[in-house]
């Protein structure tokens, strides 16, 4: 691996991450520059899935990033500690418009191949035949009951559709997070960030940095962000943003710790174990001094 000096970084570096408010409550510091940071950062907002698929091109030298998209291009890129997505009951959901004893065979919508959520799906119905949407398309997809003229039993949800997804009148089948929890005692992986692995090993400690004051700095001030926030929250009540924020930023957050590194490798050594990955050696994490 060739590792560039400190003149080949970029005069600006470029930051992928989602609409989510946990992202942007979680950024805002560092994107408006209140806190330090080895580079200036540029913010590029898009849905994650969207940002798992660019990954794969290497597109962007730091990303959020799917758990399970991680797995699949760990070659280029390592987990930052700080700023990703873990925690107990905060797993994708599988909801119906009508009770469903089992799914396997039945349609599901997904919000991606490569997201933690349909790497979970397989696990329990290995048998499930899956159509694809972007995740807000998901869940009125599953309350007309067809898409594209195909019909659709079931739905994967993700991010604020957890607390929305009555208003569809749809209910919930299984909560994938609390299968995972079961099956391992471990909290779930949902996301991370990322930076190539090929930057300065000095640098990757200064951007965990970077994002760890970010976070810290929107919880002594926490209306700093707030108009960011809303910006970026579409549609999304206030009590829903909040409780988005509540729920998905955590103490894992600021750093992933013992446990939370436990729960990527057992997540990675499923992903491995049914064919969705290759096995790999590289350090999953940014090592801190």
């Amino acid at each position: 691996m060739t590792v560039p000096s400190t003149s080949d970084l970029p005069d600006v570096l470029t930051l992928g991450y989602s609409f989510c408010p946990n992202d942007t409550f979680i950024f805002h510091a560092l994107h408006a520059g209140l806190v330090a940071a080895p580079l200036p950062v540029q913010e590029v907002l898009e849905d994650v899935q969207t940002l798992n698929e660019w990954a794969v091109q290497g597109r962007l030298p730091m990303t959020k990033i799917s758990y399970r998209a991680y797995f699949g291009v760990m070659e280029e890129y390592v987990a930052l500690r700080s700023g990703g997505a873990l925690g107990r009951g905060v797993g994708p959901l599988i909801v119906t418009k009508e009770e469903r004893a089992d799914l396997n065979g039945k349609v599901v919508v997904s919000p991606g191949a490569l997201t933690t959520a349909e790497l979970l799906l397989r696990q329990v119905y290995p048998d499930v035949q899956v159509v694809r949407l972007r995740y807000d398309e998901v869940m009125p997809a599953v309350q007309r009951g067809e898409v594209h003229g195909q019909p659709v039993h079931a739905g994967l949800i993700i991010h604020e559709s957890r607390f929305t997804f009555p208003q569809y009148g749809l209910q919930k089948h299984l909560d994938l997070g609390a299968w995972w929890e079961g099956e391992t005692g471990l909290p779930l992986p949902l996301g991370a960030i990322l930076v190539k692995r090929s930057l300065p090993d000095s640098v990757k400690v200064a951007l965990n940095g970077a994002v760890r004051s970010s976070l810290e700095y929107a919880y002594a001030h926490p209306d700093a962000a707030r108009g960011y926030i809303r910006q970026h929250a579409l549609e999304m009540s206030d009590e829903v943003m909040q409780a988005h924020i509540d729920l998905y930023v955590n103490p894992f957050s600021l750093d992933v710790g013992e446990e939370g590194e436990r729960a990527v490798r057992e997540l990675f050594r499923r992903a491995v174990a049914v064919g969705a990955v290759p096995g790999s050696d590289v350090p999953l994490f940014v090592e801190l001094p």
